[in-house]
């Protein structure tokens, strides 16, 4: 097993979105300008902490893929993965899950045209939020129709793509208000209902916070399954997708986080996924960055031998004294 990186030679990549206009239901014309797809890059190139993005496709008009390499070329990013926007009004009642056909087929056009984008990018990966598929009310669907729909789509594509890696990020909820890819257990399950080896699982500390579960749990899972593509970081209250900075409310649960992360060898950039409604972009990601640099040091100091044992025993208070030293001192 090689080692994972120090600390200090771990690096991180982010979600376009970060350094974009911004927009809630209140404030329906965003927190500051419309930034293009190209401004984005340059953006997050200027924070000095990212690697490369995760892109949203279709990119603005009139922008070609041409001009996005060229672009992430020239500020020494690269692109993480292409996501579809399988999420948006055009897909307001379902994208695979749609009870229309018409629709899911657009759906599947789209992701073959990521499929595309991907491959010319250099992307790692494709990777669907299906935001809205899913349902808001008591018997408003069939679930078990929902259920074919959902992973019957995305298996029809991986199997036309067998070299290429897809990934799911699972919520539970936003915009509906029950997802089909709601939790780790919920998703990894219907994934292995598919009967694909191509596709796995995006874990986003923030979306397993508000799933109720606990993150460094949910991770473990989905490595012992196989089925681990690609981490987000990022925080919240646990009550919605609040993407605040990693680390700014739970400093623990993101310890044990990345304590896992370094257990599982994981080699990969860690992605950043914050939402900065009134803050400086570049500011949320150096804040999330220092943070995740200064616990992920703490966790490479834990004393294993001693935490195992402690953990082989069920030992609460000798692992709470292993954690409150590690942090405090």
């Amino acid at each position: 097993m090689t080692a994972p990186p120090a600390p200090s030679e771990r690096t991180f990549t982010g979600g376009m979105w970060t350094f974009g206009r911004i927009i809630d239901r209140y404030a329906t014309d965003g927190y500051g300008p419309t930034v293009s797809t190209l401004r984005t890059i340059e953006l997050a190139a200027s924070s000095g902490q990212l690697v490369g993005l995760d892109l949203n496709y279709p990119f603005d008009e009139g922008v070609t893929v041409e001009q996005v390499a060229k672009s992430l070329t020239a500020h020494g990013m690269t692109a993480v993965n292409i996501t579809p926007v399988i999420y948006d009004r055009g897909f307001r009642s379902g994208s695979f899950t749609s009870a229309d056909p018409a629709v899911r087929g657009r759906a599947v056009e789209l992701a073959h045209e990521s499929v595309e984008v991907a491959g010319r990018l250099g992307a790692r990966y494709v990777k669907f939020w299906p935001g809205q598929d899913g349902y808001d009310y008591p018997f408003q669907v069939d679930y078990a129709a929902l259920r074919r729909h959902a992973i019957e789509g995305i298996r029809d594509v991986a199997r036309n793509f067998p070299d290429v890696t897809f990934a799911i990020e699972y919520k539970l909820k936003e915009p509906r208000n029950r997802l089909f890819w709601s939790t780790a257990a919920a998703s990894l399950l219907a994934i292995e209902q598919m009967g694909v080896d191509n596709v796995g699982l995006v874990v986003d500390f923030g979306h397993s916070l508000f799933a109720k579960e606990n993150p460094a749990e949910a991770l473990t899972l989905a490595h012992s399954m196989g089925r681990l593509v690609d981490i987000e970081l990022d925080d919240n209250y646990r009550e919605w997708d609040d993407d605040l900075t990693a680390g700014a409310l739970h400093l623990v649960e993101t310890l044990e986080f990345l304590h896992v992360v370094r257990q599982i060898d994981w080699q990969e950039p860690l992605k950043l996924d914050l939402f900065p409604y009134r803050e400086d972009p570049g500011d949320a990601v150096c804040e999330s960055v220092a943070t995740l640099r200064a616990l992920e040091n703490k966790a490479a100091r834990l004393p294993l031998e001693e935490l195992r044992a402690a953990q082989a025993a069920h030992d609460a208070m000798a692992v709470q004294r292993i954690v409150r030293t590690a942090l405090l001192g």
